[in-house]
């Protein structure tokens, strides 16, 4: 293991790791071990303690380190002192030869240059004067300020800061001269303005530094010549510059050595100064010079607190830079002495002499190439600087003699070993972690560290000491929010012991009362033991996120179960009876009945369901109970074959063509024929039957048996006859049936009466009649009689067809001989598959599924066959049109059964709440489902109230714990993991509605499945175990569709959200302890005693501290409310910087509880308020309404801010500050709140919440009281109409909708984040830019100035109008004006230009897109340059879209829009498409059978309108 020496002492100390399981310790740089170094404490504390101590290596340059040695035994002295403290004994090899075969030493020399007398005496003096001058007006300043703490320690650190620019300043002026403190200065002045955000706070005292830092430039400005930098491209120069006194002649002779020594090839040099201020003055003063042109200068500091020092990123780059040859003068600190590789060095220069014999020892090692130079610059005549150095060299020379003299015999060590009394250490037996006196006083700090606080007030202890006699006593007072207030440490003659004691009696305090734990860290929040979240978190990584999918079952309907089909007596079923009602006049469809054996809940068995068709036509269908009715078994035999025979021919065909190896049509086969398939399962068991409407009672239940028994007739004879169905279908069979002896010869019956494959029928009773083919297993229903067209009549449809006549088609193609060839054919209407008709909105229609390729000479969907090869169903028409509502409402239907099913469950154990099944519903069914509901809104309530409950439970359970503990408990109580390992415990996920309802896959009792999808996943059952075999996190995992068993992928978030959502439907359609109920069921602890209740306002009413009475009375008269417990009121305005004033409590708690209760009461408001708005909306309107911002302008609004108690001077001007800007804002003075500088004071949206918590307590906890008293408060509420949005996301989504291109780009400067946002307009580019600290933030400003200018020239966001709704708005409007968009109608003609691209050779499989070489490259956001853009397409489906999207990719446009619209069986679609510098392209393609293919069109023509605008260059593909 690899360290620091710090981390190993805290990971001993804290009981981690222990040394007995150690064999070596290596310790770099081990001359550091001395005083309270961690070296020092390692070996003390715990190298001794275990029975096999480790072995030790030390290294160092030079072991001993202080700035000289007097004599052989003070050399003698600190080595020994090293050896007993690492218990080691020093070596160092006898012949440097050795060494120096790997490491040469470099060549050594000394330069020397002449003392720098600075002829501006007066500038000094002047610059001393500003400095006092500064301090002076600081000093006034700050006595106009409150005495507050915070304010004292700004104005301090102000002046501190200060102070090091002066002193850097100066510096530079007497060691280098006044060019250099002129960039002293001006860095000084950069950095001012990166003071952190409290310091800038205080804008009257940053202007005076401001004014102090300018007035130093400007003197020092003045004495230096504009010209300078010329100087210094000749020699002469730069002596001319050292006799005006400009620069020093330590400086000149620096140059001078550098370009002495830069002669050679390998020349990478360090050059070592004492302070940080040097190395970057020196480094860009350098860099300026022209004598150095050929030289790349850098710097380089350590990572320390100095505000000159490097970032550990620019230190790597840096030094990145040097080792590759790019840097070659480095100038650093002593932080390059040690601890760095820089074997490419091959000069140093000591620009200022090393201090100790380890800096120089060190410096001199990092010259390592071979005829490297070492050189120190020694001031001539410099007595006192000449014999330090000559006492450095004589020192290395006595510390090696004593080295090498030294007794080798470890034994003879005698190790310095710290034996600490048990009053000056405390260990924890369980761990074996100690604290000591020396580090208690950083454990406390570290503890209060962890504990809440904000940038008005830091938690640290404060220390006050007693004087008892001789001795000191220190009293430690711990933050408000800590877990003890106050303690009295033990007396000591030494006033920093006293202090140390007492830390380490808090400390030892603090870990019996579980504050410290077991390895005396601070505890955050630790699980209690029947806590899910630590074995969900390492259990089930990612769990309750939308990255992980899980494999899950599905739960079985019950409801529709049963075993009646198998019994022979008569049967009881329950009877529901559902009628359609359309709201298009004059459309009927017929009634069904629901036969069930299970009786349905009232809410299930009396419902409405609407089903979208269409064209905005919509079907209420309408469910209610009849009651019961009973079947013989005959009728219970026959209505299983209607079912088997009515389901599959509709929904999939009796019989299909069978095919050999050479895909010739052979045979067909019976779906039914074989008998072997299971049609009747017990798990889906009900019966939907065909309705007569009576003439007088419409409520009646007559079942039309004469159509049931007709397919149960057909069906029983399909089963029964031995006749293979050949290819001819059953029409073979069918002419052996008796019904075919009813035949009419006479002509004039003829004419009405027709010949049908089951008997003679009245052309009357055929009309808008059900009817089934025989040859081919198809439902169909007639239409009408075709006049003037029959079997013989000519075969006219295709003129290149081998058929001369219908009947000879029917010969040919089904080998069926037409008996009846003068029949008028029928002019028939085909079946299709059923839609999804939940959807929301209307569908668009596909056309219908035709594999019998009859010719048609009408309307698409409408088909001609001879009579005789149909079979009457005696069904109406409207009976055929309710069959294709069926699959859809069964669907809705047993989804509310399953969701009944799941509230029986709930109910059996917390009791019936009255939560509708609907409600239910709602919150099992996603957003997949793109029904017109879904859990999200749900989801939504049931956060809040989740986080509401648990809140309370916290509060009142756990009063000793802060905030911040408060805070941890419940985001690992309410964090998407937990509840995904809650609702899994509780088998939810089986209940979960996570795809769109597929018709295909809809199974009729009866019915064979028509889309089948077997099983992959190797399991028996439909439950699916919690198994990580079936957990996955890839991207190609299609979610939410099932196999037949009801396996289907599901995101694990979705399961998280669907037990947010049930707790929303129990708090809705129950109430509160209804919701609280349903989330003890599922494992979250959230009820609570009512004691508690009182003990919270009873600890509160022991408050000490209470502040005037009409001061109380006031703020009760704002609220109105007067509260029980004045001290609950207390608490809730009580900062924790009120501890300075003996305050010993603060709001943070009350805080914490009331932003739980703000967050219920809000969105309950607004959940109720907007019903039927979108769930992206609501969350929107929640988060604009519940946010500090918005409290914060409330309390203000209110005027709560003058009760707030604090210690505070930063506070209060920020709260003056922002109160000011508010009433400027409703002064009009201000256009938006967000643009000017100051932010918002968090404390004021606190103060609210803590408010709204203290009146929770004291009303008992009575939600209704609490909100009669917060709404004329918290109101009015934002609405959907002046919904503020985040400004970038209202930025991008006006963007998108105007066509506006656009582009971000991030640059840093200094410490902050530069963001650029450039806008192209139609006629204009726009851009802003951004500076702040983080890149959020500095997007956020450049949009808000974007936002302005857009509003400016009249752009402004269409708020919560959709986009394709929008688009589609703007196109409609600009018919009308004077310059419309350009419009253009795709041509249907056979000579239209997708036909002729379809005649081309295609002489590349792929789409291509290349830029012209022609142009030169420009830049694609100016509106004044066409950039031409070669385009090839691939005209195979989808070729076109691709070619036109990766155009519009290339030239910064925004994507087109397309509009499909369904036109009877096919669809056309428009497309709009938005160009930066013209008007917006609507184009309409050509029909198609299928939407893919009408888009791809409407693209093709695009790309020639682009083509034909000079936007790209069409090329042939």
């Amino acid at each position: 293991m690899v360290m620091t020496p710090q981390i190993l002492l805290d990971a001993l100390r804290n009981a981690f790791v222990t040394l007995d399981i150690v064999k070596l310790i290596i310790f770099d740089e081990c001359h550091h071990a001395k005083g309270n170094h961690p070296y020092t404490k390692i070996m003390t504390e715990f190298y001794h303690k275990p029975a096999n101590k480790p072995k030790v290596f030390g290294m160092t340059a030079s072991p001993v380190i202080r700035k000289g040695v007097t004599s052989i035994d003070d050399c003698e002295e600190q080595i020994s002192e090293l050896e007993r403290i690492l218990y080691s004994q020093v070596y160092t090899v006898e012949d440097r030869d050795v060494v120096e075969v790997f490491v040469p030493l470099p060549k050594e020399s000394n330069v020397y240059y002449d003392p720098f007398v600075c002829p501006y005496e007066d500038l000094k003096i002047k610059l001393d004067t500003l400095w006092q001058k500064f301090n002076a007006l600081l000093s006034l300043k700050q006595s106009e300020q409150i005495n507050y703490k915070d304010t004292e320690e700004i104005y301090g650190n102000l002046k501190k800061k200060t102070w090091k620019c002066h002193d850097k300043i100066m510096h530079c002026l007497d060691n280098l001269g006044p060019a250099c403190a002129y960039e002293a200065a001006k860095f000084c002045m950069e950095k001012i303005g990166l003071l952190n955000e409290l310091e800038r706070s205080i804008f009257p005292a940053l202007g005076l530094c401001k004014s102090y830092l300018d007035e130093v430039f400007h003197t020092l400005k003045e004495i230096v010549p504009p010209d300078i930098g010329n100087w210094f491209e000749r020699e002469e120069g730069l002596a001319l510059a050292v006799q005006k006194g400009y620069i020093s002649p330590k400086l000149c002779k620096l140059v001078r050595v550098i370009c002495l020594l830069g002669t050679s090839k390998l020349f990478h040099c360090l050059i070592f100064v004492e302070r940080i201020i040097a190395a970057k003055v020196l480094a860009c003063f350098v860099s300026k010079m022209s004598l150095l042109s050929e030289f790349t200068s850098s710097y380089l500091t350590g990572d320390t607190s100095s505000s000159d020092a490097l970032a550990p990123k620019v230190q790597k780059q840096t030094l990145d830079l040097f080792r590759s040859g790019k840097v070659n003068l480095l100038f650093t600190t002593d932080v390059a002495e040690e601890g760095m590789d820089l074997h490419i060095c091959s000069s140093v220069i000591r620009f200022d002499l090393p201090k100790t014999i380890r800096s120089y020892i060190q410096s001199r090692g990092r010259a390592r190439h071979t005829d490297s130079h070492y050189v120190l610059m020694l001031e001539r005549d410099n007595i006192k600087d000449r014999d330090a150095l000559f006492d450095l060299i004589r020192s290395v020379q006595s510390m090696r003699d004593t080295t090498l003299s030294r007794d080798s015999a470890i034994d003879n060590c005698i190790p310095i070993v710290s034996h600490l009394d048990e009053a000056y250490f405390y260990s924890v037996p369980s761990t074996g972690a100690t604290v000591t006196l020396d580090s208690s006083i950083n454990l406390l700090y570290k503890y209060c560290d962890k504990l809440p606080g904000d940038k008005y007030y830091t938690p640290r202890p404060a220390f006050q000491y007693t004087l008892v006699g001789k001795f000191y006593q220190c009293t430690l007072t711990l933050p408000p929010n800590a877990a003890f207030h106050m303690l009295k440490g033990p007396v000591n003659r030494n006033s920093h012991v006293s202090r140390q004691l007492a830390c380490l009696e808090a400390c030892q305090k603090l870990h019996k009362i579980g504050a410290l734990d077991d390895h005396l860290l601070p505890i955050i929040e630790e699980p209690e033991e029947n806590d899910l979240v630590g074995e969900t978190i390492r259990s089930s990584l990612g769990a309750g996120t939308t990255r992980r999918k899980e494999l899950h079952g599905t739960a079985q309907v019950h409801a529709i179960s049963g075993t009646w089909s198998h019994e022979v007596d008569d049967v009881t079923f329950h009877a529901y009876k559902v009628s359609f009602s359309s709201n298009t006049i004059g459309e009927q469809y017929s009634g069904f009945v629901l036969l069930m054996g299970t009786l349905l809940d009232n809410d299930v068995a009396n419902t409405k369901i609407n089903l979208n068709l269409k064209s905005n036509k919509v079907v209420e269908s309408c469910i209610f109970s009849c009651g019961e009715i009973n079947l013989n078994a005959d009728q219970v035999r026959k209505s299983k074959l209607f079912h088997e025979m009515f389901y599959n021919a509709l929904y999939r065909k009796l019989f299909q063509m069978l095919k050999n190896l050479n895909g010739v049509e052979k045979q067909k086969e019976g779906l039914l024929e074989n008998g072997n398939m299971q049609l009747w399962t017990t798990s889906n068991m009900y019966l939907l039957l065909p309705l007569i409407i009576a003439p007088h009672d419409h409520e009646a239940v007559s079942i039309d048996w004469e159509g049931v028994n007709a397919c149960a007739t057909m069906m029983n004879f399909w089963k029964n006859t031995s006749l293979p169905i050949g290819k001819c279908g059953f029409f073979g069979a069918m002419q052996s049936w008796s019904f075919f002896s009813t035949t009419c010869e006479d002509e004039h019956m003829m004419s009405r009466i027709f010949q049908l494959a089951n008997g003679a029928f009245p052309i009357s009773d055929l009309k808008h009649r059900v009817v089934l083919s025989v040859h081919t297993g198809r439902v169909y229903c007639i239409m009408d009689m075709i006049h003037n067209t029959m079997a013989d009549s000519p075969f006219e449809e295709d003129a290149t067809s081998q058929y001369s006549s219908y009947a000879d088609y029917f010969k040919k193609k089904y080998n069926i001989e037409l008996k009846y060839p003068g029949q008028p054919l029928f002019l028939l209407k085909q079946s299709h598959n059923p839609h999804n008709l939940l959807l929301a909105g209307s569908f668009e229609k596909s056309g219908p599924e035709d594999d019998v390729k009859m010719p048609v000479n009408g309307p698409q969907g409408f088909i001609r066959m001879p009579p005789e090869l149909l079979v009457n169903l005696s069904l109406s028409g409207d009976v055929l049109k309710s069959f294709y509502l069926l699959p859809s409402l069964m669907h809705r239907m047993e989804s509310l059964m399953l969701a009944c099913q799941l509230r029986k469950e709930i109910t059996c154990q917390i009791g019936d709440h009255n939560v509708s099944s609907a409600l239910m519903l709602e919150a099992i069914t996603s957003k997949r489902c793109s029904e017109n509901f879904s859990l999200e809104r749900l989801e939504l309530l049931g956060d809040s109230v989740l986080k509401y409950a648990v809140s309370c439970k916290l509060f009142l359970k756990y009063p000793e714990k802060h905030e911040g503990q408060l805070s941890a408990c419940r985001s690992r109580a309410v964090c998407n993991a937990t509840l995904h390992k809650l609702a899994t415990n509780h088998k939810l996920q089986n209940y979960i509605r996570d795809a769109p309802f597929d018709p295909l896959r809809w199974v009729a009792p009866g019915q064979c499945i028509a889309l089948p999808v077997p099983c992959k996943c190797g399991l028996d059952t439909r439950d699916v175990p919690l198994d990580s075999q079936y957990v996955t996190q890839s991207t190609a995992t299609k979610v939410g569709c099932a196999c037949d068993r009801g396996h289907r992928w599901m995101c694990s978030k979705t399961i998280a959200d669907c037990l947010e959502a049930l707790i929303g439907a129990y708090f809705l359609g129950g109430s509160l302890k209804a919701a609280i109920s349903f989330m003890n069921l599922m494992g979250i602890d959230c009820e609570y005693d009512a004691t508690l209740v009182e003990e919270a306002a009873n600890s509160a009413s022991l408050r000490c501290y209470i502040p005037k009475s009409e001061d109380l009375e006031l703020l009760e008269t704002k609220i109105g409310y007067t509260f029980l417990v004045k001290a609950l009121l207390v608490e809730s305005i009580t900062h924790a910087s009120r501890q300075e004033f003996g305050a010993g409590f603060c709001y943070q708690r009350l805080e914490f509880l009331g932003d739980s209760l703000l967050d219920l009461l809000t969105t309950r408001y607004l959940f109720e308020k907007h019903r039927d708005i979108d769930p992206g909306v609501l969350t929107d309107l929640r988060s604009a309404s519940v946010n500090n911002e918005n409290f914060a302008q409330i309390a203000v609004k209110h005027d709560l801010q003058p009760h707030l108690l604090h210690a505070s001077g930063l506070l209060l001007g920020q709260i003056t500050e922002y109160v000011q800007r508010v009433k400027d804002y409703h002064d009009s003075k201000c256009q938006d709140l967000s643009l000017t500088r100051s932010k918002c004071p968090k404390v004021l949206g606190d103060l609210l919440e803590s408010i709204a918590g203290a009146i929770l307590i004291d009303s008992g906890f009575n939600l209704e009281t609490v909100w009669r008293l917060l709404e004329p408060i918290l109101s009015p509420f934002v609405t959907p109409c002046n919904l503020p949005l985040p400004p970038v996301r209202e930025l991008y989504e006006l963007c998108d909708s105007k066509g506006f291109t656009r582009r971000v780009e991030y640059a840093e400067k200094d410490l902050s984040i530069v963001a650029t946002v450039g806008i192209q307009l139609r006629d204009a580019r726009l851009v802003r830019t951004g500076v702040e600290r983080k890149k959020k933030l500095a997007m956020e400003q450049a949009a808000r100035q974007l936002l302005a200018d857009l509003e400016e020239r009249g752009h402004v966001h269409s708020r919560f109008v959709s986009r394709r709704s929008r688009h589609v708005n703007e196109v409609v409007n600009n018919s009308t004006n004077p310059n419309p968009s350009t419009s253009i109608t795709m041509p249907t003609d056979s000579n239209s230009t997708e036909n002729s691209f379809k005649k081309r050779r295609i002489m590349n499989e792929s789409c291509s897109l290349e830029t012209s070489p022609d142009p030169p490259s420009v830049d694609l956001c100016d509106p004044n340059v066409t950039m031409l853009v070669k385009v090839s397409v691939d005209m195979r489906k989808g070729g076109p879209r691709t070619s036109l999207h990766l155009l519009c990719k290339k030239l910064n446009y925004k994507m087109p829009e397309y509009q499909s619209i369904a036109e009877g069986s096919r669809f056309v679609t428009k497309m709009i498409l938005y160009l930066p510098n013209s008007d917006a392209i609507e184009i309409k393609g050509e029909q198609r059978t299928d939407k893919k293919s009408s888009q791809d069109s409407a693209a093709l023509l695009m790309l020639h309108e682009l083509g034909r605008l000079q936007r790209c260059i069409l090329e042939e593909c």
